[in-house]
């Protein structure tokens, strides 16, 4: 499953995102959590003190090694230098899987020990002072689309994306990248407005979204949440011990978690499995191609010199069958 996890700043998502991949781990299943956010603290949240964090390999940084190994023997794509972030693969690419070991994994990943397992966690990379004015976050979150664009999962493995705050990854097409996306929400007119721009740009891309209700503290937030999010809001929780240990540094064992985050994660659990069986690959294809036009017609075409629209092959469908070149 591809899970994406939004909200505002500040809303918890990427603590919610971290227990999450912490849930997924201590059931066995195999984890690939990926931290998209401009603000890079999916690390810490996962146990990793500020050295260790500060430490992680930038995706972006390995953009070329990336882009080379994807291309593979694809004819489409002369060169990796005519890659951009949303490059779709074809006949002839590299795909990338859950489970293996691969180049890519080897520049970018590193291996995190929970004590429910271990996970592979990517980071974008911070941005920083140099980037100020001469860039923008979305060529650091372009790594991860090509990521996605190429990743082929199976049912029981996961990839978690803690994505920009707000309604950033509207910039590109990253947002139709998920099987799921779960939106974290605070019972605030601004914590919902996010929710709000979600539901009307990703209603005509068919993106699956449940709204996760946080800092919950009475019934009157939770009828708040249930007025502005319907059916949509798939649960709600409320305050933790746990979290607060764990947002000081020092979290005990996760299977002292609260029955009622357990509980909450258990049902996110649930509603990302569920949507396994409602993939439509050519969809998700289609819709790939489609932010790949888009994108090469407004920029992508004058920045590398060539006709990105000759890359989409017509014949190719993302799907778990498909094997890819050596």
């Amino acid at each position: 499953m591809k899970i994406a996890f939004v909200g505002k700043g500040g809303s918890g998502k990427t603590t919610l995102s971290s227990l999450f991949v912490r849930h997924l781990a201590a059931c066995g299943a195999p984890v690939v959590a990926v931290d998209a956010d401009i603000n890079q603290h999916l690390g810490a949240a996962l146990g990793l003190n500020e050295e260790e964090a500060a430490a992680l390999p930038a995706m972006g940084a390995h953009l070329p090694l990336i882009k080379e190994y994807l291309r593979g023997t694809n004819p489409r794509i002369t060169s990796a230098d005519t890659m951009i972030k949303t490059t779709p693969p074809g006949e002839g690419s590299r795909l990338l899987r859950v489970r293996e070991d691969n180049p890519v994994y080897d520049a970018c990943a590193r291996s995190v020990e929970l004590d429910g397992g271990a996970v592979r966690l990517m980071v974008t990379g911070p941005f920083t002072d140099a980037d100020l004015g001469v860039a923008c976050y979305h060529s650091k979150t372009g790594a991860v689309e090509l990521f996605l664009n190429h990743l082929v999962d199976g049912p029981g493995e996961y990839v978690v994306v803690d994505m920009t705050a707000g309604s950033d990854s509207f910039a590109s097409g990253m947002f139709t990248r998920f099987d799921i996306t779960f939106l974290v929400a605070e019972p605030t007119r601004k914590g919902v407005s996010v929710y709000r721009q979600y539901k009307e740009y990703a209603r005509d891309f068919d993106v699956t979204l449940k709204v996760v209700g946080n800092k919950v503290r009475d019934q009157d937030d939770l009828d708040f949440l249930r007025a502005e999010a319907g059916d949509d809001l798939l649960v709600a929780v409320g305050h933790s011990d746990w979290v607060r240990s764990m947002e000081k540094g020092r979290p005990p064992r996760f299977g002292l978690l609260e029955e009622s985050g357990r509980h909450a994660l258990s049902l996110l659990h649930s509603a990302a499995d569920a949507t396994y069986e409602r993939r439509d690959r050519e969809r998700y294809t289609r819709q790939m191609v489609h932010f790949h036009l888009k994108n090469a017609r407004s920029w992508g075409n004058e920045r590398t010199g060539a006709d990105l629209a000759a890359q989409v092959d017509p014949g190719f469908v993302l799907g778990e069958r498909v094997t890819a070149s050596a």
